[in-house]
């Protein structure tokens, strides 16, 4: 993550760990996305992050669905681009558009489905 996402990351979230009022595991990921100031904890395990955790802090959890839905209607073009770099990107082994979708439709149907509907048809 550092390598790609080096200004991603966020220090100095510890001290709130306690105080937070979601799941114990992921107590860590709300504090951090508390101090890095996130919007959006995008997760698929939506039970540990309920609004009465998150409301507080203004912040919302998102399924990855629900999240690359809504960055597909805010900038459907570069989505787009962003996927075929993605798909540009793979070698071992390279896959075909439809092979990248079908891979990602398992925690993205819907995204997936507005990719095809847009890229394949």
């Amino acid at each position: 993550m550092r390598q790609s996402f080096d200004d991603a990351m966020v220090t100095g979230y510890q001290a709130l760990i306690p105080v937070m009022s979601n799941h114990s595991k992921d107590r860590h990921v709300l504090a951090a996305a508390i101090v890095g100031r996130a919007d959006v904890i995008v997760t698929e395990n939506l039970a540990h992050f309920p609004d009465r955790a998150l409301n507080p802090y203004g912040i919302d959890a998102q399924h990855p669905d629900e999240f690359l839905c809504n960055q597909w209607d805010l900038d459907e073009e570069a989505m787009a681009e962003a996927i075929e770099r993605w798909r540009g990107g793979l070698s071992r082994p390279p896959l075909t558009m439809e092979q990248l979708l079908e891979k990602l439709g398992c925690h993205a149907p819907n995204f997936c489905q507005l990719v095809r509907n847009t890229l394949l048809e």
